[in-house]
């Protein structure tokens, strides 16, 4: 009986052994364990299926030309059509996808980015921000009505090196317009103005310090603000947060803002003295995604210079859902019909509200990626064109004809 026993016990031992990865690949598919779900997402392992779905082929090669690339998983993260998937494309705003994520990994939805006053000793005072988009005059107002009255101020603003004002691969051409405007730690109404840049700020605070203490000794300088030891000993007088993340990842996303999605990266990544965005390719890779071939030059997607591939973005998509902020990811994003960028695109059809996602526009550009619901169930797509003749209503056709498609059998 004891023979027996043990023989059992060894049994169930060796089935248990035998099931675990089942039980895993089960629980994973069906995103069943919050646990499992956070350890597959932060780990450089990814899972990839494929599966040969005929119609979806055949829509995608009858439609598109060789300017198209198109990635698409189904719910169960099986790849079940592409075209040209492998091909490094521009894919302008699309890339914001990466850097929300990236920002989101580094910070809680409820944190918020803050411009203090400083004083240290009885005459010297420092301006320093974060980058906060909506930074406004009133609220540098509130900020300088710390400064007391005294015989001598000195105020020096902190703020970063002009050559760092903008990434590589920002044209000549986009830094006229306010999409492209400099990104900097003080920006009144994200730089929008090019009138109203770092020198005017600082004549905007002379201004309102002379008129306030008209017999003071008054000096104002703009400092690198990379030399911290300024900081040292120095009191916080009066802070202006900016919105939370939460809000400032949907102004990056759903409304594709330049300047916000740039901010938070430089924040996340503590770059505000470099261009190097080499930290987001290595948070990608340690999840498990090619990376090896891709070009990231700015965290907005407006420099010419990144490349990647619609089957980067897709599987970066699909990995995102096991990520614990995927919730706060997928409420950042454009609703078709609905919200942001896609808010005019099939608004009472169909469609509406069954696409989440981000586009992306450049000149010779055009790209669209994002979760589109069919019985409530997400198929990620990934669509990228690069070409002389872009072809926006070929895009949104394709993304119709895909949600009309019946299921892959």
């Amino acid at each position: 009986m004891k023979v027996i026993r043990k023989y059992y016990f060894y049994i169930i031992i060796i089935f248990s052994l035998l099931s675990f990865p089942f039980l895993i690949w089960y629980l994973l598919i069906n995103q069943k364990n919050k646990l499992i779900n956070s350890i597959y997402f932060n780990s450089p392992g990814i899972i990839r299926n494929n599966k040969k779905c005929i119609k979806y082929d055949e829509l995608l090669f009858e439609s598109l030309n060789e300017t198209f690339s198109v990635s698409i998983i189904n719910e169960n993260g099986v790849l079940i059509s592409s075209y040209n998937d492998d091909v490094l494309r521009i894919p302008a705003s699309n890339l914001k996808l990466f850097s929300a994520a990236y920002v989101l990994n580094k910070f809680k939805p409820s944190k918020s980015f803050k411009t203090s006053i400083l004083r240290k000793g009885n005459d010297k005072y420092y301006l320093v921000g974060q980058g906060d988009p909506d930074l406004n005059y009133s609220d540098i107002y509130k900020l300088l009505s710390k400064v007391t009255n005294n015989n001598k101020i000195n105020l020096n603003i902190l703020e970063i090196n002009p050559n760092y004002y903008w990434p590589k691969g920002w044209t000549y051409s986009d830094k006229q317009f306010d999409y492209g405007a400099p990104i900097t730690t003080l920006a009144l109404n994200s730089n929008q103005s090019k009138y109203e840049n770092i020198e005017y700020l600082k004549n905007t605070i002379e201004k309102y310090i002379y008129n306030k203490f008209r017999y003071a000794s008054i000096n104002i300088n703009i400092v690198d603000n990379s030399e911290k030891y300024y900081l040292n000993s120095s009191i916080e007088l009066q802070t202006i947060p900016s919105n939370p993340l939460l809000s400032l990842i949907t102004l990056a996303n759903s409304e594709s803002h330049n300047f916000t999605a740039e901010s938070l990266f430089k924040n996340a990544s503590n770059s505000w003295n470099d261009n190097n965005y080499i930290k987001l390719k290595y948070w990608l890779r340690n999840r498990g995604l090619n990376v090896d071939n891709s070009t990231f030059s700015d965290a907005s997607g407006l420099s010419r210079n990144n490349r990647v591939t619609t089957k980067l973005i897709s599987e970066f998509l699909n990995k995102m859902k096991y990520s614990k902020n995927f919730s706060t990811f997928h409420s950042s994003l454009s609703i078709i019909g609905v919200r942001g960028t896609l808010a005019n695109i099939f608004p009472n059809s169909e469609l509406q509200g069954k696409f989440f996602g981000k586009t992306g526009t450049l000149s010779n550009v055009f790209a669209l990626s994002g979760y589109l619901y069919k019985d409530n169930k997400p198929l990620v797509i990934s669509i990228i064109q690069n070409s002389e003749n872009i072809d926006r209503n070929k895009t949104f056709n394709l993304l119709k004809n895909i949600y009309k498609l019946e299921g892959c059998i």
